[in-house]
């Protein structure tokens, strides 16, 4: 627009409403009083109509300039909402995180983390989804997530990969089953035991079946499922018993399962990732910490 007034104009304008002076605006505004008379004289002849009655030394707004301040306030109402909505990003007390979790930790860890993120942040809004890793690791890449967490490894480039605390993998059975009278479940104790079993896709399964192998364990695999949480459930409901994180079998610690150590090198080994195109967001990266610290704190 041709007569719009630039801000310099408007900031001077303000200063004489708020002060009532020439002298009081300049040195609001930190400069001499024959700029800021000079500045409303502009401001004056761009608007076409009048600004001030000069009475004295004070000077007296029109009708006009009162409507005008009303508008110029909205403004400055404005800009502030603008700069306090900065401070509040840059203390993560505002905005938006998206994370993409396995289910494994969807009903433990990440509430925690979500939790904790969230009690400081008032403002601050989750969009949190479950898949398995693969897909995690696609979303996060194109950034439709923010963050991810992951089993290791991830295969997917375009993310950044920071492994969080590995933890214990147990072996959940129904209480009462002969292994349950046991302080812990070595693989050999596994022989012949009828058991559900993550899929053969997974790199976890390919660690068990490993490990059973070279213990001359051959089970009785009566069901898999790329859930660990699924393996759990169905354990809880008699079908056999699995290996799963310790994490998932704390959801069912209080149900119709129990859970005994497994001894072997067998930890369960989870990441964060972010995606490498846009710089990592302060929320997500707060999120990720609040990750590591729930599952040091469970592991220890």
């Amino acid at each position: 627009m041709r007569n719009a007034p630039n801000l310099r104009h408007i900031e001077a304008f303000r200063a004489v409403m708020l002060t009532g002076t020439v002298v009081g605006a300049a040195s609001l505004m930190n400069v001499t009083q024959p700029a800021v008379s000079r500045t409303i004289a502009l401001l004056e002849l761009q608007l076409g109509f009048k600004l001030f009655e000069r009475r004295g030394r004070r000077l007296y707004p029109t009708a006009e300039a009162q409507t005008l301040y009303r508008e110029v306030e909205r403004l400055y109402i404005g800009a502030e909402r603008i700069g306090q909505a900065a401070q509040d990003i840059r203390f993560q007390r505002a905005g938006a995180v998206r994370v993409a979790t396995l289910p494994a930790l969807s009903l433990t860890v990440v509430p925690r983390a979500l939790s904790m993120l969230l009690r400081s942040r008032p403002s601050v809004t989750a969009t949190v989804q479950s898949l398995p890793s693969r897909q995690i690791a696609e979303l996060v890449s194109t950034g439709q997530y923010d963050v991810g967490i992951v089993e290791l490894p991830v295969s997917r480039a375009s993310v950044i990969v920071e492994p969080l605390p590995s933890g214990s993998s147990v072996v959940v059975m129904p209480r009462g089953h002969r292994l349950a009278s046991q302080k812990s479940v070595s693989f050999e104790d596994l022989h012949e035991e009828r058991m559900v079993l993550l899929s053969q896709h997974s790199y976890v399964r390919y660690q068990i079946d490993e490990a059973l192998s070279k213990a001359n364990a051959f089970p009785n695999v009566i069901a898999e499922t790329p859930s660990s949480l699924i393996a759990a459930a169905l354990v809880a409901q008699g079908l056999g018993i699995s290996i799963v994180s310790g994490w998932t079998a704390e959801i069912f610690a209080h149900g119709n399962i129990v859970t005994r150590p497994l001894n072997g090198e067998l930890a369960s080994r989870f990441a964060v990732i972010f995606p490498e195109s846009v710089a990592v967001s302060s929320l997500a990266r707060a999120l990720a910490t609040e990750v590591a610290n729930a599952l040091s704190h469970h592991d220890g």
